[in-house]
């Protein structure tokens, strides 16, 4: 039994080793040039717009349905008025960017893994060395960019929807004017709610990238360990989130934003 935990623990430092490796090689060879800013551009409508209907989607339920939960709370409080405030807080603040980034890590980084999974089991990452293409500028720079520049507009505009999502469900059994929502929403926001949640977001997205990159470049075993690197992308990018936002509220907390 002992010896299954120092095999355990062992194997987890090797990989954190190994990752750290890879996160320095992607700082090393990301301020050289030769920049490949066509495939960059391409990642970022692959990894952006091909996410907003999906990321759209859900925002938009996210808001619909967490008023709706609210809504009897807060009538027996009677506090219903303040349902727009209250919500537009724990979206802006906590909810939007987590939930999103949650469905991006699981639809970004299995993608991110499984692609570069079977480039590498087929030996297409090989070929790319012989040719005399650094892959690992083309293939892991520019997505890890992507995801990180893209994923805080695909946060924005959930934030968006979802607030409208809330509004629409205010007016269920309600009648709330367009302006009056927005008015309360926006006049009980401050800078602190704000910045620090969405600088957080370009971590969100670094660490989706990273790891999405880092599973699928090392992957072995043939066709099974790119299925492995998938699933391994999407686990170990969705752990970090939550690791992430911990850091970013205590760090938030000590610097006064909270």
């Amino acid at each position: 039994m002992l010896l299954a935990k120092n095999d355990t623990v062992r194997s987890f430092l090797n990989e954190l080793g190994e990752l750290s490796r890879f996160t320095g090689r992607f700082f090393t060879q990301c301020f050289r040039p030769r920049y490949e800013f066509a495939e960059f551009l391409r990642q970022c409508y692959v990894i952006g717009y091909n996410s907003l209907p999906l990321v759209g989607l859900t925002g938009f339920i996210m808001g619909l349905v967490l008023t709706m939960q609210l809504r009897p709370s807060m009538v027996d409080y009677g506090v219903e008025s303040q349902i727009p405030v209250i919500v537009g807080i724990a979206i802006i603040r906590e909810i939007g960017p987590v939930i999103t980034a949650l469905i991006f890590a699981g639809k970004i980084g299995s993608s991110i893994g499984a692609e570069l999974g079977s480039m590498k089991v087929t030996e297409q990452i090989d070929a790319m060395e012989v040719s005399g293409t650094n892959p690992f500028k083309y293939l892991v720079v520019t997505r890890v960019l992507a995801a990180t520049f893209m994923l805080p507009v695909l946060i924005l505009l959930s934030d968006a929807i979802s607030l409208y999502g809330s509004y629409l469900g205010v007016n269920i059994r309600g009648v709330t004017s367009f302006s009056l929502f927005w008015n309360q929403v926006f006049d009980n926001l401050s800078f602190k709610d704000i910045m620090p949640a969405f600088y957080k977001t370009f971590f969100f997205g670094f660490a989706v990238g990273i790891i999405g990159c880092f599973k699928g470049y090392n992957s072995k075993k043939g066709t099974e360990g790119v299925g492995r690197s998938a699933n391994a992308a999407v686990v170990v990018s969705s752990i970090m989130i939550f690791v992430i936002d911990l850091l970013a509220v205590q760090i938030a907390d000590l610097l006064g934003f909270n």
